[in-house]
């Protein structure tokens, strides 16, 4: 399989190969070729093996460079004044950096990134204009943020899905001129009061050069046109997805979206809209439910009558809908050969969901990134997503990580946080430790906490394989009690069992540290899919609570210092207008994801509106 040689080599040599160093840097548009025999595979995986072999050589260039090209910014200038670093090092300048310039939160950087927005056009963060800004989904703390995007972002996005697309191509080869069925959707763009573009991140890549190159290059090609992607109304846009993915289900070679929760959503609004779909595959027709002049026009430019076809889908259903639509995707898309999506974190709990959707299909874990940089490539895409590490790259930003630790000891302290150490740069991790991630970036971030939480699961060569443990912020506490958004799941998961008992399952989860009334205490929030027995979600509630294993929390709830945990049962239909909610707030659908911890006020008045049912823990009684 070809990845699409020519589009890469300039990126890779823009990128890579203008490092200062004395070292001999692998360059891979010297070795590329375009025979359509997969060799092109070959030449980025031996780049990036190159690369991760010198990890700690990379990460020094990196910083030197980044440094190089913002000299003298106004960020900068205030502790480097007149030090000439362009006479320095890269190891000198390592350590000068570190020690000179602090640690910063994105509250640090905002006035600077509010004058960006504003219409100053000084060198505030870097010396190449910023012309456009990424919001950040907005679900860790209630509101988007916005963070600088440059050709940079859309490049390392390029990058790192020629790179992973390689490392899948030799678990599950595709096919030359296949297509892909891709979930991904683009939020409106608007301008900021200086003149600046301002939207999601997701949404400047598929406007990008990068991402017509991905697809004219590779050919592979997204089953739906642009105005598809970007018309804004992300109900219409799945539905003509699904039915130009079933137009052309015989050339798709994987289904894929951003994260697995807008999979499970399509798929969701399937089950209701099949039988529309088929008669539109039949006639070669569109719903009247696609109102937008655009997207209808470029949809009805594409499909054609399709009797056959649409017989074979509709007795596929049939059977399926019987079968609560257990393998569905193999048996719509007789060619796939996986499914492919972010499925760690906060969207590990939509992966039994999508395992059902999938049957015995793959799944697997796409890569490791943030508004802010891309992070790791997965490097087996055969494993697990429960199992999946994502490898450093050294190239794509400077990386720091503070080492965690949770209080073992001191239960009275208060704190709600982990304890830190002093950051280290990538090569001084070690297997097993958390760290929270540090990043400086070529957009003009500085030693920007990420608040990503991490543990090192081992190495590739000399760069650090991460597991993705959790937000940093997204932490239940009451009193001296500290759990993770990692431990909720870890409960809610073991709480839900009991309901495939009943044949009902948990449709979304979220919760809220209540301290407002006393003692304060946890309510969880289901939304599930199917008839249960108020007698069942009792003890779905008790298990609950006494799974919770965080030593401060058992304590308080002994002493009674926190009260009983609280479920509340929403109605169906609540957590998309939770959706719906930062939709209409600038989110797009593929950059959603629902926070699992809130204080969101707006969103807890949507969760109490709803809730149904009630019911307090009997754990500690």
């Amino acid at each position: 399989m070809t990845c699409g040689l020519e589009p890469i080599v300039p990126i890779l040599r823009w990128s890579f190969c203008n490092i200062r160093s004395t070292t001999i840097l692998m360059e891979p548009a010297q070795a590329v070729t375009s025979n359509g025999n997969g060799s092109y595979d070959y030449d980025i995986i031996s780049w990036f093996d190159s690369v991760s072999e010198n990890a700690a050589m990379f990460q020094r260039e990196t910083l030197h460079r980044i440094l190089e090209q913002n000299y003298g910014v106004e960020y900068l200038k205030k502790w480097f004044e007149d030090i000439k670093i362009q006479e320095m090092d890269a190891c000198a300048l390592e350590s000068l950096y570190t020690s000179l310039v602090p640690l910063a939160s994105h509250a640090d950087l905002e006035p600077y990134i509010q004058r960006i927005a504003d219409g100053d056009t000084a060198p505030i963060l870097t010396h190449q204009p910023i012309t456009t800004l990424s919001l950040s989904s907005g679900t860790t703390e209630g509101r988007q943020k916005f963070v600088p995007f440059t050709r940079h972002s859309s490049q390392t996005t390029l990058q790192i899905f020629m790179l992973a697309a390689a490392y899948r191509s030799r678990v599950y080869p595709i096919r030359n001129g296949g297509r892909i069925l891709e979930f991904i959707y683009s939020s409106k763009q608007f301008k900021t009061k200086g003149g600046l573009t301002a939207g999601t991140a997701t949404t400047h890549y598929y406007a990008s050069e990068e991402f017509k190159i991905k697809q004219e290059k590779t050919k592979l090609f997204t089953c739906s046109p642009e105005e598809v992607i970007s018309d804004g109304d992300y109900k219409q846009s799945t539905y003509c997805h699904l039915l130009l993915g079933l137009f052309f289900s015989y050339q798709v070679e994987f289904i894929t979206s951003t994260f697995a929760y807008s999979i499970v959503q399509a798929f969701a609004s399937f089950e209701e809209h099949w039988k529309e779909i088929c008669n539109d595959i039949k006639e070669g027709t569109l719903s009247s439910r696609i109102t937008l002049p655009r997207m209808r026009k470029a949809v009805l430019d594409i499909i054609s009558p399709n009797p056959s076809l649409a017989s074979q889908i509709e007795e596929i259903c049939e059977e399926s809908q019987a079968l609560d639509w257990y393998s569905l995707i193999p048996k719509l898309w007789p060619n796939a050969k996986y499914v492919y999506s972010i499925m760690t974190g906060s969207m590990q709990p939509y992966s039994k969901k999508l395992r059902h959707y999938a049957g015995t299909l793959p799944l697997v874990s796409a890569e490791y990134g943030s508004t802010e940089s891309w992070i790791g490539v997965n490097l087996d895409p055969s494993l697990h997503p429960k199992d999946v590490t994502f490898a450093v790259i050294p190239t794509f930003s400077y990386f720091e990580f503070i080492p965690l630790y949770r209080q073992e000891q001191d239960w009275t302290s208060g704190a709600v946080d982990f304890i830190e150490d002093k950051p280290v740069p990538l090569s001084q991790v070690k297997v097993g430790q958390k760290y929270e991630i540090v990043l400086t970036t070529f957009t003009g971030l500085y030693r920007y906490r990420l608040g990503d939480v991490v543990e090192v699961a081992g190495f590739h060569n000399g760069t650090p394989k991460l597991n993705f443990i959790c937000r940093r912020k997204l932490i239940l506490t009451v009193n001296i009690d500290k759990n993770t958004e990692k431990d909720l799941q870890l409960v809610v998961e073991r709480g839900s069992q009991l309901l495939s008992k009943y044949r009902a399952e948990l449709v979304d989860f979220t919760s809220y540290a209540d301290v407002v009334h006393q003692p304060g205490h946890y309510i969880i929030y289901w939304e599930i899919k199917g008839d249960v027995e108020e007698r069942v979600l009792g003890e779905c509630c008790r298990e609950m609570d006494a799974s919770f294993v965080d030593h401060g929390y058992v304590v308080s709830r002994r002493t009674n210092s926190i009260g009983p945990l609280e479920l509340c049962i929403v109605e169906r239909g609540t957590f998309k207008k939770i959706l719906d909610h930062f939709i209409g707030n600038g989110a797009a659908l593929s950059q959603f994801k629902t926070p699992r911890c809130t204080s969101n006020q707006m969103l807890l008045a949507i969760l109490n509106v709803c809730t149904i049912k009630r019911f307090r823990s009997t754990a500690y009684s």
